[in-house]
């Protein structure tokens, strides 16, 4: 028994944690927490091996083993970096090896080139249609689109330029139009508006904190005698839609409801929306663009926009330069269907080939930049016409090729002169 004094508190030693060894450039900590190495890559690999059984046997893969398959593969491919092998995403790879290779071939005949430049646009919409409905973000397209143009350009450096019909101010335009394709790209994959939860940092909120949001938020749209049914100020400015975190002039608790995002806990503003592929809300959202692999939304669409206009305006002034050393004394139009003797020389082939590659990418992205001048002289956005399609409220025009929402649609100014 101790007697007198203050017994002193015994201090309890903290356990240290081992220290993790630090990875060497091939190393890396794989799915399964545990540490790997690059030059493994093909070792215990059993659904691959059980993969393979069934295939040499003749038995069916189950679509389960394929996946296993797949998420081992992407797991595994990686390269050397410092602290540790770097992932990389397999999605890159396909263009990366595929489009050279069906380029090259579909030079040998004008026959390969026409089954082989009609399977591709048909592949790409299969691979779109397959992420779109599984709702997964995928870099193929990225890939491609960016893999496209640098192969483009190194074809004509090494093929069309030697030819000595391509002057030095010519190669500068098309070099800068080039650069300039790349900044606006990268301008508009920044981000395009994305929705910040003022409650990010607590935790999810309940139900009736939820209901209470959006009574408060019923509130404060009573005192507006300017909002319109449809959930807009007529004289509400940029900067309040800007700072708004809720959807101004709903009437009715219905309305007001619809605006609640429960993924992102917040209220969307007017005419925001949830990406499902990007797991966040976007303001003013257009739609989700596999090409740069982001959503486009109100900061970035200006961006968007020109990325697509330089574009065209590069791949025509550079198919026409294509167009005029491999087949001369001959007009643009009349060189891209009639070029006798193209297929003689493998270089004119394989540019011939390249130019009509980049006709039908090039008639894609025009389609694209068609529809989306159409959207804005109407104000209205990619989602806002197809959600006004599901719901047969929109109003077509020209055989589909406009589709009048009616919610945003200000009107043509000189109806009233």
């Amino acid at each position: 028994m101790v007697t007198g004094g203050s017994m002193k508190p015994v201090k309890k030693k903290k356990t240290e944690e081992p220290e993790l060894e630090p990875l060497c450039c091939c190393e890396y900590i794989d799915r399964n927490g545990e540490k790997n190495h690059v030059a493994a890559c093909l070792c215990d690999c059993q659904d691959l091996d059980e993969g393979c059984d069934r295939w040499l046997t003749c038995k069916p893969v189950q679509p389960e083993t394929c996946e296993k398959i797949t998420d081992t593969i992407s797991d595994r491919l990686r390269i050397p970096w410092l602290r540790g092998a770097r992932k990389v995403n397999i999605s890159i790879v396909p263009p990366l090896v595929l489009l050279p290779v069906f380029l090259h071939v579909a030079s040998w005949h004008f026959l390969l080139g026409v089954v082989v430049l009609t399977s591709l646009p048909v592949l790409a919409l299969w691979y779109y249609y397959l992420t779109h409905r599984r709702k997964e973000q995928t870099l193929f397209f990225l890939s491609l689109g960016l893999f496209s143009l640098g192969y483009m350009y190194y074809v004509f450096l090494q093929e069309v330029v030697p030819k000595g019909r391509v002057g030095p101010t010519q190669l500068a335009v098309l070099t800068c139009g080039l650069f300039l394709i790349l900044l606006a790209l990268y301008r508009a994959k920044k981000n395009p508006g994305y929705l910040s939860n003022p409650a990010s940092h607590d935790k999810s909120l309940s139900s009736s904190q939820i209901e209470c949001l959006l009574k408060k938020e019923q509130e404060k749209t009573k005192g507006f005698p300017g909002t319109d049914t449809l959930g807009g100020l007529n004289n509400r400015s940029l900067k309040d839609d800007m700072k708004g975190s809720s959807r101004m002039g709903a009437g009715s608790p219905a309305k007001v409801k619809e605006d609640w995002c429960a993924k992102c806990q917040l209220v969307r503003p007017a005419r925001a929306w949830h990406c499902r592929i990007c797991g966040i809300c976007v303001r003013r959202m257009d739609h989700h663009c596999v090409w740069i692999n982001s959503c486009v939304g109100e900061s970035n669409h200006q961006a968007f926009i020109l990325a697509l206009l330089i574009f065209l305006l590069t791949s025509v002034y550079g198919i026409a330069l294509t167009l005029d050393t491999i087949c001369r004394d001959r007009s643009i139009f009349t060189a891209l269907f009639y070029c006798p003797g193209v297929y003689t020389n493998y270089s004119s082939a394989l540019s011939f080939t390249c130019v009509w590659y980049s006709v039908i990418i090039t008639a894609s992205m025009a389609y694209i930049f068609l529809i989306q001048l159409i959207n804005i002289s109407y104000n209205v956005t990619e989602r806002e016409v197809q959600q006004a399609l599901r719901q047969k409220t929109g109003r077509r025009l020209l055989c589909g090729l406009i589709v009048d929402t009616g919610q945003y649609n200000r009107g043509n100014p000189y109806e009233c002169l």
